[in-house]
């Protein structure tokens, strides 16, 4: 399946950048999309590879990111949404969203929105970085998604998490008979510096147990499987995966009424 185009954010680092580095030695053409612009460049320079500097807590950038990505290329195959983070204190961004959620959810689902002809066109798969999280810390309320009344580091993240597989199944719904393909995955307790800027009990985590977490390259390996294997024979459309498996999350994962109401609220907000 090598000879492909794989457009992945969060490619500067961790999971995105491991990845990067498997298509490409296999011989997929890799486009990378990251927020800092010296890590953005580094590893477009070691894998020799397009690279875009973006910042999704600005949503113009993700408009003018789209735009570049549909004139330069008539054939993406694979798009992974795996940019994201966990915040510290409640902040809202230019957009006047809480920034968890839109670097999480709404950002991600802009972009895959603005490259649906091309992705509908050539069949693609759409990979989207979840997590435990979902189950652990989510729960939705879709009338505060920004969490204006309940806001915690790790109930923003776990939210945002959550949203992305309800993401995952509504585009499955709504484009599977058209082409599209995909799932969400949690790649496991990666040791990068994700956590790095939260208030979080999970920088702590990270910090102190650091040497015993997943390296990247073993965290990008369920991100690569469904990569580079076949949806509906190798993967379910729609599905969340851990360590290549079809895993449990929350309940709220298996609302469809929900899954359909947070699409036509997330277009509506990102779109207006």
């Amino acid at each position: 399946m090598a000879g492909r185009t794989v457009i992945i954010t969060g490619a500067s680092d961790g999971i995105g950048a491991a990845a990067a580095r498997v298509l490409k030695a296999a011989g997929d053409t890799v486009v990378l999309v990251g927020r800092s612009p010296q890590k953005t460049a580094a590893i477009g320079r070691e894998l020799r590879a397009e690279h875009h500097v973006t910042d999704f807590s600005r949503l113009e950038e993700v408009r003018e990111l789209a735009a570049t990505l549909l004139e330069g290329h008539q054939r993406i195959d694979v798009l992974a949404n795996n940019a994201g983070g966990i915040m510290a204190e409640r902040q809202v961004t230019t957009d006047g969203f809480e920034k968890t959620l839109q670097v999480n959810h709404l950002a991600p689902f802009l972009l895959t929105t603005l490259l649906l002809p091309r992705l509908v066109e050539n069949r693609a798969s759409v990979i989207n970085t979840s997590s435990a999280a979902a189950r652990i810390f989510g729960d939705i309320d879709i009338d505060d998604l920004g969490n204006a009344k309940s806001y915690t580091p790790n109930k923003a993240y776990g939210d945002s998490k959550l949203a992305t597989i309800l993401f995952t199944r509504e585009l499955a719904r709504r484009f599977g008979d058209s082409g599209i393909s995909t799932a969400a995955f949690h790649p496991g307790v990666v040791g990068t510096s994700f956590a790095k800027g939260s208030t979080s009990p999970m920088r702590v985590m990270y910090r102190m147990f650091g040497r015993f977490l997943l390296s990247p390259e073993k965290g990008a390996d369920t991100l690569l499987w469904l990569a580079s294997t076949t949806p509906g024979t190798d993967w379910e459309n729609g599905g969340f995966y851990t360590k290549r498996v079809v895993d449990r999350t929350h309940p709220q994962a298996d609302d469809a009424a929900l899954a359909a109401t947070l699409w036509e609220r997330s277009s509506a907000l990102v779109h207006s």
